[in-house]
């Protein structure tokens, strides 16, 4: 069985694979601009805004009085999420978190400004753009764990002295705190937007899509189970419309032939029944007179033509049933005394178990008791001498379902999903004494259709056979 695949979930993936083809785009051109690697965040214009946050810092920091600078710092760290300390290159904190630094990241601090030694690529850095490092004064180190350490070469004041040479050390825990010490949210964020507006372009166009489509779903369903007045509601001028009208066309066409066709049936057998009836009467006198020599022949003849009334008369039921659905008067239908009259019509009352939970539904009387009374005769036929037959129903939300149930062989597993259509009979039923004509089942699921529900065929485990009409509750 195919897993289903949405047409909405097909236009969402499309819609993710444009955006993840526009930020890989994007990913290239920022490479192509700075490089890779994790030395690329100090350098360029990313490495300018971070030298500008120290430079900013620097200045609020000695910008305050001794007792306000423990204060600038930790507002800093808990506006970026990230722990901002001060060291002299020799190494010594001045102020800040105490954090043990990296050795190689610590060697690098140290070694002093540029122009005192090489570029720094500690840790798990990576590589940077050839022929640049990750900028004037900067210099960084990644930990295993992914944690970033900035260093920033800034002059450090002193109250009684010329600037020291120092450098700000910036420790960034994880993604969030890099973004906001880059002030990269308000990107995410429109990044995100532009997300959520694409969606929202997108939706009312696939909303009609598959809202036309699901009509056209629904529509074709009904049709294949013989309901041809239904009708797809006129959705516009594109090509789901035209495919929605062609299927009116086409529904309407089968309704006049199938229609035709039942009528045509329903009048064959109507001016069959009284010839029939008349030669049943005439061979029933001559079997009575007849010379004793040919009574056979004759009953054999008087057996054909009830043969041919049963045929007649099974005609004219499926075409009544079959013409009702739009003439049908659907009224409240209590099932205990249906059933009772039911059973008691086929001389079952005895033989069939029943177990009726549900009380009433909306059906027409006549049409449910002929398909109670084939179902019944149809389990009596065919599940065997000694069989168990079960008459029961449920309610089901808003349905009222009804089954009728044995524990013979069942129906060939071929056969299942041609139950019901107008002269079908599975070949192990093709016998003058149980095989019928095919109409029996063709008769309950017209009755079924008449009165607005369905009926569903299927064989139980381990052997058995259930039919099952599914009706609205009353």
């Amino acid at each position: 069985m195919k897993v289903p695949f949405p047409l909405s979930l097909k236009v969402s993936v499309w819609l993710l694979l444009n955006l993840l083809l526009l930020a890989a785009g994007g990913t290239a051109l920022y490479l192509r601009q700075f490089g890779g690697g994790w030395d690329s965040l100090a350098v360029g214009a990313l490495g300018d805004r971070l030298q500008s946050h120290g430079n900013a810092l620097v200045a609020a920091y000695y910008g305050s009085t001794p007792e306000e600078r423990s204060v600038v710092l930790a507002e800093r760290d808990r506006a970026t999420g990230a722990q901002h300390m001060f060291f002299l290159n020799t190494g010594q904190s001045l102020a800040g978190a105490a954090f043990e630094l990296p050795a190689d990241f610590a060697r690098e601090l140290r070694r002093g400004p540029p122009g005192r030694g090489g570029s720094f690529r500690g840790g798990a850095g990576g590589e940077g753009p050839p022929g640049r490092g990750p900028g004037p004064g900067r210099f960084l180190h990644r930990d295993a764990d992914g944690t970033l350490w900035f260093g920033l070469r800034v002059p450090l004041l002193r109250d009684d002295g010329p600037p020291q040479r120092g450098t700000l050390v910036i420790r960034v825990p994880g993604l969030l705190p890099l973004f906001r010490l880059y002030d990269l949210l308000p990107w995410l964020g429109l990044g995100a937007a532009a997300f959520a507006l694409s969606v929202l372009f997108w939706l009312p166009l696939v909303g009609s899509i598959t809202r036309d489509l699901r009509r056209l779903t629904a529509a074709t369903e009904a049709l294949a189970l013989g309901r041809f007045d239904t009708r797809v509601p006129d959705s516009g001028r594109d090509e789901l419309g035209h495919l929605g009208r062609s299927v009116n066309r086409m529904a309407g066409r089968l309704d006049t032939l199938v229609n035709g066709q039942k009528r045509f049936l329903g009048d064959v057998a109507h001016e069959l029944g009284s010839p029939l009836g008349r030669l049943q009467v005439a061979t029933e006198i001559l079997e009575t007179r007849a010379d004793p020599a040919l009574r056979e022949q004759v009953r054999d003849v008087r057996e054909e033509v009830q043969q041919m009334a049963a045929l007649v008369n099974e005609l004219l039921a499926f075409t009544r049933a079959g013409l009702r659905p739009r003439e049908a008067e659907l009224a409240v239908v209590e099932l205990a005394p249906l059933v009772a009259e039911v059973l008691a019509r086929e001389d079952a009352a005895g033989t069939v178990r029943t177990e009726l939970a549900a009380g009433a539904v909306h059906a027409d009387r006549v049409l449910l008791g002929r398909a109670l009374g084939n179902l019944v005769r149809n389990a009596l036929r065919y599940a065997g001498p000694g069989a168990t037959i079960t008459l029961r129903s449920a309610t089901e939300g808003p349905e009222v379902l009804l089954a009728v149930e044995d524990d013979g062989p069942g129906a060939p597993p071929e056969a299942l999903d041609r139950l019901g259509e107008p002269f079908y009979r599975p070949e192990t039923a093709r016998t003058r004494e149980t095989g019928g004509v095919g109409l029996g089942l063709a008769i309950v699921r017209s009755a079924a259709a008449a009165c607005g529900g369905e009926v569903r065929f299927a064989n139980r485990a381990p052997h058995g056979f259930r039919a099952e009409l599914r009706l609205r509750a009353a």
